[in-house]
């Protein structure tokens, strides 16, 4: 019992240790979420749509994109001493979120919906939502969200365009998991998609169809190579299997006639006798 009550308050004394280090302030633990998920209407409202988005599924925040502190319980938590950025304004929401995207708020500037910022034209909210943000995907475009502003004609040929590679993306996605399971690595090549698939998310802003096939083609031929090495590691696969499945055939044949010469064997001997 002496000799335990050292290591017990060693234990004692690294444990304290670690609540003293400052960590990482879970989302679920923020201030912002306690404070607005106890409210109702507009101030709580956030709170519900942010559990369903593509930001809490990743960490993000909400003092992540507003700041303020989120260990504070007080409406000092939102004074501008503590970083406090509040809403910002319709025109000022690519700036807002280009912060973190850098390079698509750079394509968005670049694109024809990003030029007519100010005079009516869509940002970043008008398809991604603000508290509930959705993930780029092919899904976003859709009549009921681009005939909003305009026909919907080229829309569908830019979805069309880039669906079929974005589904490319996702096979690939599939096909390294289950290589990824069966002990093979991987890793180099989830590299090189993971790159590409943010490469070709950012094409989805782009607004000329032309471009966007042509493009699009790019991105498969470059998807192809990835696409060739994984399916020479599944054909070594295939024939390990057939070599596995040929050698356990011929382990059984071999258990099988060594059965009948031994019943054989013992017949005879039975005979003579």
């Amino acid at each position: 019992m002496k000799r335990l009550k050292p290591l017990l308050w060693a234990g004692i004394g690294l444990f304290l240790l670690l609540l003293a280090v400052p960590g990482p302030v879970l989302a679920a633990e923020t201030s912002c979420l306690q404070c607005h998920g106890a409210q109702s209407g507009r101030f709580g409202e956030p709170v519900p749509l942010w559990r369903q988005s593509i930001h809490a599924a990743n960490g993000i925040s909400c003092h992540n994109c507003h700041g303020g502190d989120p260990t504070v319980m007080s409406m000092d938590a939102m004074s501008p001493e503590r970083g406090f950025r509040g809403v910002p304004a319709k025109t000022d929401i690519p700036d807002f979120c280009g912060r973190c995207h850098i390079g698509v708020k750079e394509d968005y500037l670049q694109s024809a919906h990003g030029k007519a910022l100010g005079k009516g034209g869509p940002q970043c909210v008008t398809c991604h939502s603000n508290h509930k943000v959705v993930a780029a995907s092919p899904a976003l475009i859709n009549p009921q969200s681009c005939t909003r502003c305009h026909d919907y004609g080229r829309a569908a040929d830019i979805k069309a365009a880039v669906t079929s590679t974005d589904q490319m993306i996702g096979g690939i996605s599939d096909d390294l998991a289950g290589l990824h399971h069966l002990g093979i690595d991987v890793k180099e090549m989830q590299g090189k998609l993971f790159s590409l698939r943010n490469e070709f998310h950012r094409l989805f802003h782009e607004v000329d169809a032309e471009k966007v096939r042509q493009q699009t083609a790019d991105f498969q031929q470059r998807l192809g190579q990835i696409r060739q090495q994984v399916t020479v590691i599944q054909e070594r696969l295939d024939q390990r299997k057939l070599v596995g499945g040929g050698v356990i055939a011929l382990l059984v044949l071999a258990g099988v006639l060594a059965a009948l010469i031994r019943k054989n064997y013992h017949e005879e001997e039975r005979a003579g006798e």
